[in-house]
């Protein structure tokens, strides 16, 4: 089957498709992350901004359980195009941070598919699928995100897994996770994320053929942009690029890592895994 027909349409004919959302950004969600995260004495409250990246606990799509796809997110073909292939992961993205996203303010998303593009790797037929995100106070833009989205063929036992590259030993500040089931579910529960290769650990091993359970990406982004943030409490940051790499598993532990280019402004920050490869790769800027 030619994965780039659905039925009589090609799924490039998604490209442009557009959704809005608009929510009350309560303070529960920040207070949960931040208690999740271990933060000390951080408390949200109205007029407080929202920590850069989670806005990803807001504006969550809401659908019925029987609309789910078998390995639990929702079923595609209403805004995102219904590709075929069964493997789907957050493959990275780019920000820029325009304004504070307050609790308390009713803000509005706008969400526009960019791009469809097919590919062959290594691992065999790829989809990548960009979406634009926008985030607007009234008329104010608060936050521009790309987000890109990446489809692939269920696991080949077969195939010898690519090796990932190898992430650098030394940086200026780093810090030591080590993740677990608990931190998982409840990543999964704030984001109302129902992928079952966060939580299901049979699925994840017997139906998909990972390792164990999988460490989300955004919330590795999160990690990292809360690694520069505690380094530079004072810093506002302007922009955030971020890519996956290669996988990790809640049965192993890994590293976050950071150090300043030449001006102090740019970071480059890097998620290393226990066996020395990398995992995540990202810039930031700040003000």
């Amino acid at each position: 089957m030619n994965e780039n027909i659905i039925g009589n349409k090609s799924i490039e004919s998604w490209i442009g498709n557009t959704e809005s959302y608009q929510e009350r950004i309560v303070a529960f969600p920040s207070n949960a992350l931040a208690a999740t995260l271990d933060k000390d004495n951080s408390v949200y409250k109205d007029g407080m901004p929202v920590p850069p990246l989670w806005h990803w606990l807001h504006f969550l799509p809401i659908y019925k359980l029987s609309d789910c796809g078998y390995d639990g997110h929702a079923a595609l073909g209403c805004f995102l195009p219904p590709i075929t292939l069964p493997r789907r992961m957050w493959a990275g993205g780019r920000l820029i941070f325009h304004a504070p996203i307050l609790v308390g303010k009713t803000l509005r998303k706008v969400s526009t598919i960019k791009s469809v593009k097919t590919k062959s790797g290594r691992s065999g037929e790829l989809v990548f699928v960009t979406v634009e995100h926008q985030i607007f106070d009234k008329n104010t833009l608060c936050v521009k995100e790309e987000h890109d989205i990446v489809y692939r063929e269920k696991s080949n036992p077969d195939k010898p897994l690519p090796t990932p590259p190898l992430a650098p030993e030394s940086s200026s500040f780093t810090r030591h996770i080590v993740p677990d089931p608990v931190l998982l579910f409840r990543f999964s529960a704030l984001t109302f994320n129902g992928h079952r290769i966060h939580y299901d650990q049979p699925f994840c091993v017997g139906s998909e053929g990972y390792e164990g359970l999988v460490v989300h990406g955004p919330l590795l982004a999160i990690l990292l942009l809360d690694l520069l943030q505690r380094e530079k409490p004072q810093a506002i940051i302007r922009k955030f690029e971020f890519r996956a790499v290669s996988t990790i598993f809640d049965n192993e532990d890994f590293s976050l890592h950071g150090e300043p280019q030449a001006d102090q402004k740019n970071f480059r920050l890097w998620v290393r895994r226990r066996d020395g490869a990398l995992a995540m790769q990202a810039k930031a800027t700040i003000a």
